[in-house]
């Protein structure tokens, strides 16, 4: 089990994910005033798909949340199916990469990348 860092608005970010983060923006020379922009969109094979990168621009819309100096943004639609979710990094066997928990999802596919509720 993961060790959650710091929970705001019912999403929670890993350390590992932090750290991830933090790492991509410097290798990336990504700005400090960008935040992470997370995300649900209609897609996948499940119905929902997640959407995740870096944004300068915050709209009228957005919940800004900051957990551990990383600024997440997340659009109104989108913060009501990722509530209660837990963002992760994994570098496991099955690959790397941005992981969502997300106990709203009822159904995922085979791969991961998309649920539907």
């Amino acid at each position: 089990m993961t060790e959650t860092v710091e929970q705001t608005h019912e999403i929670t970010i890993t350390e590992k994910a932090v750290t991830e983060i933090q790492t991509i923006m410097k290798e990336n020379s990504i700005p400090e005033h960008y935040g992470l922009r997370i995300g649900v969109k209609g897609g996948g094979c499940s119905g929902l798909s997640y959407s995740l990168g870096f944004d300068g621009e915050t709209k009228e819309t957005d919940a800004v949340l900051e957990i551990h100096g990383i600024k997440l943004m997340i659009d109104a639609k989108s913060l009501f199916y990722l509530t209660g979710t837990e963002l992760d990094y994994s570098d496991g066997l099955n690959g790397r990469g941005f992981v969502f928990n997300n106990p709203n999802a009822v159904k995922r596919c085979g791969c991961g990348s998309s649920f539907g509720v």
